[in-house]
């Protein structure tokens, strides 16, 4: 798809899997309200020990049957051994999805540190590389702008992904950031490494700013003070929304001019924010049967 400037931009919207019927309304909201911007994908993601492993799979039957986008499901190295864990690949692509995102994983609720599953895969490196040799060969693996809470340094978290990249991935997409000289340099550091693959940015327009710091403390994402200022006054002037509309449209627009030719948006199941912050972009909305990522 070409935005208004005639310049290639594709998009992709993270979803979550619903726990209850308000959920799925809320999920399916955001599947019909999305659909129409033609996202080359949708993923849906995984949570820790497989504990939403049946609605994940519930999730990317009805995306893939009802509004015929293609989608990416999440898969995680935590709690399951191998055969368990590539058994659920081979479940998505039966379904039709033919993305992964593959992903160590969270450690479970109530656990300090992840711990692989004596039989299972120590790490996305492994995962990845069992993917590829099962015939799955439409892999993404995540990045760190400001490299993973448990990296040993910024080189050793790019060494990482570099395994992760040379296991198989095709392109990797990036935890949330609001300072886009991070992204840059991290961009900057994974070329002079010999990373050739797309590194796609992954953005949270912000819909509650107290939920989105709880968020970045427990990833690592700075928080730049300036935001901090900016939504403290527009909170006072009932601004917030138009606050956060602008704000992502303007660090989008920003990585567009340094060349980013995709954009990932984690959605968090709320759909106007992305919707309307793609519309500034100049995405167009397309006929339903028109999706850039057509049937999977």
């Amino acid at each position: 798809m070409t935005d208004k400037t005639g310049r290639r931009l594709s998009i992709s919207f993270e979803f979550f899997p619903p726990a209850t019927p308000e959920g799925a309304m809320r999920l399916w909201r955001s599947v019909e309200r999305l659909a129409p911007l033609a996202p080359d994908y949708v993923s849906v993601t995984y949570g820790a020990g497989g504990t939403t492993r049946d609605r994940t799979r519930n999730a990317i039957k009805a995306i893939l049957e009802r509004a015929r986008l293609q989608v990416a499901g999440h898969l995680t190295c935590v709690g399951a051994t191998r055969a368990e864990t590539l058994a659920e690949a081979d479940g998505y692509r039966r379904l039709g999805a033919r993305r992964i995102v593959a992903l160590r994983g969270d450690p479970p609720r109530g656990a300090e540190r992840f711990e692989p599953h004596p039989d299972g895969f120590r790490n996305a490196a492994e995962l990845t590389r069992a993917l590829r040799e099962a015939g799955h060969d439409r892999i993404s693996v995540a990045a760190y702008p400001e490299f993973h809470p448990e990296s040993a340094s910024p080189a050793a978290d790019l060494d990482n992904l570099k395994r992760k990249l040379d296991a198989g991935a095709d392109s990797a997409i990036t935890q949330f950031f609001f300072d886009n000289a991070h992204f840059l340099r991290f961009r900057d550091l994974a070329a002079k490494a010999g990373i050739d693959a797309p590194i796609h940015p992954g953005i949270l327009p912000i819909e509650n700013f107290a939920k989105m710091k709880r968020f970045a403390a427990g990833c690592g994402a700075s928080v730049p003070e300036s935001l901090e200022t900016a939504y403290a006054n527009a909170d006072e002037q009932g601004m917030t929304e138009t606050l956060s509309r602008a704000i992502c449209a303007e660090q989008c627009d920003a990585l567009r001019s340094e060349g980013v030719e995709h954009i990932h948006f984690y959605t968090l199941n709320n759909p106007d924010l992305p919707y309307d912050v793609c519309r500034a972009l100049g995405v167009e909305p397309q006929p339903l049967g028109a999706a850039a990522g057509g049937a999977a």
